[in-house]
């Protein structure tokens, strides 16, 4: 029974004294797998998927993959409160920025409702004079 291309990655990486390059690890998967170059063209993004969604391997950053069991929890794991944190408080600044334009252009109206009432009030007192 062959291996799959996962096992392939995880014998490679685990014989392996450091961290792998993507590409390494890719190549060596295709010439042990004995895939064609448009049948690698095809598989290569979903073997990228297999290996984030494959908890035993990490990536360590700039593409390079290691065994997850290699590493400490604080040196690979990724606090995702931070990066929600982040996100949260652009958005909520832009929210705020957006409403603000928007209020702003009605009570501009507002203003301008206001002042042309005024005029048309100024414009009927003076016609209520008596003349007819």
């Amino acid at each position: 029974m062959s291996k799959s291309l996962i096992e392939i990655a995880y014998e490679f990486v685990s014989k392996s004294k450091n961290p792998v390059h993507f590409d390494e690890i890719w190549n060596h998967v295709k010439a042990e797998a004995g895939l064609s170059e448009e049948e690698a063209a095809k598989k290569a993004g979903q073997f990228f998927t297999n290996m984030m969604l494959d908890g035993r391997f990490v990536t360590l950053g700039e593409n390079e993959w290691d065994l997850r069991e290699r590493h400490t929890f604080d040196k690979v794991h990724i606090d995702m409160r931070d990066v929600y944190s982040d996100v949260q408080t652009s958005d909520e600044d832009s929210e705020e920025d957006e409403e603000e334009e928007y209020n702003k252009v009605f009570d501009e109206s507002k203003d301008e409702d206001i002042d042309s009432s005024e005029e048309s009030e100024e414009k009927d007192e003076s016609a209520d004079d008596g003349s007819f």
